[in-house]
């Protein structure tokens, strides 16, 4: 299984790296047109397009009235799954809903000598939309996903929330999504997949209403729908394939290392995972050690095409280099993995995640440890963040100027507009002071 060997000494090194890695993210403009069609259809035909691609790409006698999941099936599989894995389930919801709970922002207000009132009122949305994807027949449910984007909505307050996820062949739901759904307290769950469940939360059909923002993960129909309603409404982010860099030295174990690579490697033939250190021997064994354990992953034809792909081992001369690299690589996931991570925390600017030290793995991050895992691919993270809170919500100005405050600054707020060529937006400022 081949993995590319890098050299980074200088910058000069940095172009060749780019132009490879940029090569992920070349778009698939094959699928726009058919992504457009689709949501035009969801537009004007609601259900009926709805019911139409389901049968034709998930449960062949699909109707109307199977649409929405009952609240008692939402209920009732909590006894479908092991009391164990509802356990589990309610402590990873737990701690990212308390790691959340620090984002909340509150609506302020400064008041001037003059009695003039200015401030920011924090609102949530009125109405979210989720999608969840089903996996592999429904089989691999990614319930972390729905965790991920249903608490940042709740935390932030938004009274109504709607989840879609295709059928599986019979025409059910996975027992754990809506096992999920009923220990986060959502009762509105409904059947549909691809690009016209986008359409649905966007638009609004007979059954499912229209919503203001619209999150959650999907292949590249999904990815384009949400693109294509970029103006109509909110979305999360048009995230790219996962990606790790992990910057190690000479106390990281190789096998570790390799292993995570390879939690990265398995998602996707597009997922990238970078090693970058300045010791040859490790890099020369954490090699070996993906080659090993790559066989043995029942993902590992993936995996290994991730890996001989977008996979790297890039040694550096030292670790200001490898500091200088990682933000340049500026990573989804970030781990640090070295004998004293909080050293280096300060000179890192570029991550969506960080992970400190020997014994914080990407995975802690995807399931459980609290903040969330949507975040920013293909070197966004140069100008976004994770999903949080404040996706969920809108900031309005409030302004409530007195009349004091008219009568000493009416002439600048006037004179400012007629150099913007606003006549009229000077006389309403000039007419109060009449």
């Amino acid at each position: 299984m081949p993995c590319r060997t890098l050299e980074y000494s200088t910058r000069k090194d940095w172009p060749a790296i780019e132009k490879w890695m940029a090569q992920r993210k070349d778009p698939d403009t094959k699928v726009d047109a058919i992504v457009h069609d689709i949501l035009e259809s969801v537009k004007k035909h609601g259900d009926k397009t709805l019911v139409e691609y389901t049968c034709k790409f998930d449960c062949k006698n699909f109707t109307a009235d199977k649409l929405r999941v009952p609240v008692q099936s939402i209920t009732a599989s909590l006894d479908e799954i092991p009391e164990s894995d509802i356990a589990i389930l309610e402590e990873a919801i737990s701690r990212v809903r308390n790691f959340h709970l620090n984002q909340k922002e509150k609506s302020w207000w400064t008041t001037a000598e003059d009695g003039t009132i200015l401030g920011q009122m924090v609102r949530p949305v009125d109405r979210v939309g989720l999608y969840v994807p089903g996996g592999q027949g429904g089989e691999t449910p990614l319930i972390s996903s729905l965790i991920m984007n249903a608490i940042p909505a709740q935390v932030a307050g938004v009274p109504s929330i709607g989840v879609t996820s295709p059928p599986r062949q019979d025409g059910t739901l996975n027992p754990y999504i809506l096992a999920t759904a009923a220990l986060l307290g959502l009762n509105e769950v409904y059947l549909a997949g691809s690009a016209w469940a986008i359409g649905a939360l966007a638009y609004g059909t007979e059954t499912i209403a229209p919503c203001d923002v619209i999150a959650g993960p999907g292949n590249i129909f999904v990815a384009t729908a949400k693109s294509q309603l970029i103006g109509h409404v909110g979305i999360d982010m048009v995230a790219g394939p996962s990606e790790i860099a992990i910057l190690a030295d000479s106390s990281a174990n190789p096998a570790w290392l390799a292993a995570d690579m390879l939690s990265q490697a398995e998602h996707d033939p597009l997922a990238a995972a970078l090693l970058v250190t300045p010791d040859t021997k490790l890099a020369e064994a954490v090699k070996a050690e993906l080659k090993t354990q790559c066989a043995a992953l029942p993902r590992g034809e993936i995996a290994a095409k991730s890996l001989e792909d977008w996979g790297a081992v890039i040694t550096v001369p030292n670790m200001e280099a490898a500091t200088e690299l990682v933000n340049l690589l500026a990573a989804e996931h970030l781990e640090l993995s070295v004998d004293d991570p909080w050293a280096l925390l300060g000179s890192i600017r570029h991550a969506g995640a960080i992970f400190m030290g020997h014994n914080s793995p990407e995975p802690v991050g995807d399931y459980f440890a609290g903040p969330n895992h949507v975040l920013p691919t293909l070197r966004t993270v140069r100008f976004s963040s994770a999903l949080s809170v404040q996706n969920f919500c809108k900031k309005s100005s409030v302004i409530a100027a007195s009349p004091g405050y008219v009568s000493e600054h009416g002439d600048k707020i006037a004179r400012l507009a007629r150099l913007e060529g606003l006549e009229a937006h000077a006389r309403s400022v000039e007419c109060r002071n009449k």
